[in-house]
């Protein structure tokens, strides 16, 4: 039965806590399966944390490949995407560190392109208070501590809950939502000129 092309995918219905069990016993066609699995919202977090699809996947490839030599250390087989994305949200930011730039500043200059050009089209001397408004908030943003603005992009760009929040960055519910509470502070005091 496992020699039939199908097999591997027969795996896509197991529960992740089997799944877990036996690719930390070895088995690779286990790991695909939840690679299959949890891959997609792995990149979806990635990209938003780096900016960049090819940085994402750059980054997905990296978190798999630490996360089949590290499943021994996963504790609880149920809980196997949140170790995913913790790991993809620790990956992100090694990669952001080493390219010295930030997701939320990428994602912004993005923005700011396409509704500038549309503002632009439409009234010029809006486009160009637009742009310095979003100016301001990228220097805000830039200017928040790491674990704040993590919080903040993960929370603004990926739609994250407070809970998913707390699994990927492996902190407490609680520190998240102080840290979100001292970020929005901090972007409100920075951007009070700007209402």
């Amino acid at each position: 039965m496992t020699d039939s092309p199908s097999a591997p995918h027969q795996l896509d219905l197991v529960p992740d806590a089997l799944l877990a069990g036996r690719a930390a016993d070895g088995d690779t066609a286990a790991f695909e399966a939840l690679a299959r699995r949890h891959g997609p919202v792995m990149r979806a977090s990635a990209r938003r944390l780096t900016g960049s699809l090819a940085d994402a996947d750059d980054v997905v490839q990296e978190s798999l490949m630490q996360a089949w030599k590290q499943l021994h250390t996963l504790r609880d087989g149920d809980a196997v995407k949140g170790w995913l994305l913790r790991i993809t949200g620790s990956r992100s930011i090694d990669h952001l560190r080493r390219r010295k730039t930030h997701a939320d500043l990428g994602d912004l200059d993005h923005r700011l392109e396409a509704g500038a050009r549309t503002a632009e089209k439409e009234h010029p001397e809006h486009a160009a208070l637009s742009g310095s408004r979003m100016d301001a908030l990228k220097a805000a943003l830039a200017a928040l501590p790491e674990e704040q603005r993590r919080c903040w992009v993960l929370r603004a760009f990926n739609d994250q809950s407070y809970e998913e929040i707390a699994q990927t960055l492996n902190i407490s519910t609680a520190s998240v939502r102080g840290r979100l509470a001292r970020a929005r502070i901090s972007l409100a005091r920075e951007m009070e000129d700007w209402r």
